[in-house]
């Protein structure tokens, strides 16, 4: 079979496929694409046989590696086998978080000879303002995003860790909408303020007359998830003696009501988080060592806001839209953001949204300027991630930026790390200035 045929063999097998797949040759070039492709990605003109995978998918003049991201086809040719990756995209809709899995096509002596690239828009974020759900796009929100993917199809406990104001429900939302028990319920059970016995009976339920004023039965929250995902949030403030019997219930997947003798079985997705040093709580026995294996098989530490300066334009328009009228739309002045990217932002993403939210009462002509904001936000003395920066580039002019760029001694790598921004970043700041 010549190669036009076995190429018109394999696109006739990927029509079948409802997710978007492309047909590649070893030169990064999009040979073939199936329907459901052209619906999501392509347009009517089909511009995109012919060229790179890099320059319709991500606008690069070179592959990915070379731009500072992650590239599956170099990985599929070295190990020749799948490899898969989560990147941003440029679609007709805008820029999507994208999870791309790609398979190398090898001959009889076992060389490459093409890739099939499968491709599914993460539902769950966006990488555009938005009204609702997880927003972000640097390099360590993507991380997070990414193991929320993998770890998502499957059964495992999931343990998200961060500090307060992270976003971590959103995240635990995430999970759940991309796992098999989206249909289901996702119940939140707020640990931190919970006594030991109000914890029993809000977890496992009660029946009638186990207590003073159990008048009615009640279904406990591990009942009401049932189908769906229970989140326990600051896991951490669990008390110890409440641990063993939360042990009991994952391991077992068995509870009892208060006040019952009948013995229920549970079935939900745990997904567990803290801000707390559980590790360290263990080695001093105040957190059980059984009970943090269990809930900790697959951890994804989440990103302070600091970690992910770059993203905070995205999440203040982001926050801006969530609190006001369509017809009374804000916007952050040059000044302002430029202030608040140098902050360090110790109540992440929380703090944030405060700041916005008193920031918006006195922007009267629709506009929040650097005086709008609360003292100390940006200012000297108060900025100590950004005083050990050099100058980011988006704060720099071109021609500091240029200048930056021919003193520093050093990979392109160490240069992105010393200026605080992702090798991505720069790469896209150095193409549009016209510098290789």
């Amino acid at each position: 079979m010549n190669r036009q045929a076995t190429l018109q063999a394999l696109l006739s097998y990927l029509e079948h496929e409802c997710e978007p797949m492309i047909v590649l040759d070893t030169d990064y070039r999009i040979l073939a694409a199936n329907t459901a492709y052209r619906r999501q990605f392509g347009a009517v003109e089909r511009p995109y046989i012919g060229q790179h995978c890099y320059r319709i998918s991500h606008g690069y003049d070179v592959p990915c590696d070379q731009a500072g991201e992650h590239c599956p086809m170099r990985k599929a040719f070295e190990t020749r086998g799948p490899d898969r990756v989560l990147h941003i995209h440029h679609t007709p809709r805008g820029p999507e978080h994208v999870n791309v899995e790609l398979r190398p096509i090898l001959d009889e002596d076992q060389q490459v000879v093409a890739y099939v690239e499968r491709l599914s828009t993460v539902r769950s974020a966006s990488a555009r303002p938005s009204a609702e759900g997880l927003v972000g796009r640097s390099e360590a929100f993507n991380t997070a995003l990414e193991a929320v993917q993998r770890v998502a199809p499957s059964s495992l406990p999931v343990l998200l860790l961060g500090e307060s104001g992270t976003g971590k429900e959103m995240f635990a939302r995430a999970v759940h909408e991309a796992s098999s028990r989206a249909s289901g319920p996702f119940v939140v059970v707020d640990c931190s303020g919970l006594t030991e016995s109000l914890f029993e009976s809000e977890l496992f339920g009660y029946e009638k007359g186990a207590f003073t004023g159990a008048i009615t039965r009640k279904p406990g929250l591990v009942e009401t998830a049932d189908g769906g995902t229970l989140f326990l949030d600051e896991m951490g403030d669990v008390p110890l003696s409440m641990q063993v019997k939360l042990l009991r219930l994952i391991e077992s997947g068995t509870y009892r009501r208060v006040g019952s003798v009948e013995t229920r079985r549970a079935d939900f997705r745990l997904v567990a988080a803290t801000h707390k040093p559980l590790e360290q709580m263990v080695s001093q026995g105040s957190f059980r060592q059984d009970l943090y294996f269990r809930i900790a098989a697959f951890p994804i530490r989440l990103p302070a806001l600091r970690e992910r300066l770059d993203d905070i334009p995205l999440l203040a328009e982001s926050i801006l839209q969530r609190g006001g009228a369509a017809k009374d739309q804000l916007h952050l002045s040059a000044e302002a953001l430029a202030r608040m990217r140098a902050y360090h932002w110790p109540g992440n993403i929380r703090e944030l949204r405060n700041v916005l939210d008193r920031a918006r009462l006195y922007a009267d002509d629709g506009v929040i300027r650097a005086k709008d904001l609360p003292p100390g936000i940006g200012e000297a003395g108060m900025a100590p991630v950004a005083q050990r920066r050099m100058a980011g580039a988006r704060e720099s002019d071109d021609a500091v930026l240029r200048e930056q760029v021919r003193q520093f001694q050093g990979t392109r790598r160490e240069l992105a790390r010393a200026l605080g921004m992702s090798e991505r970043t720069l790469y896209r700041r150095l193409q549009s200035l016209g510098i290789g």
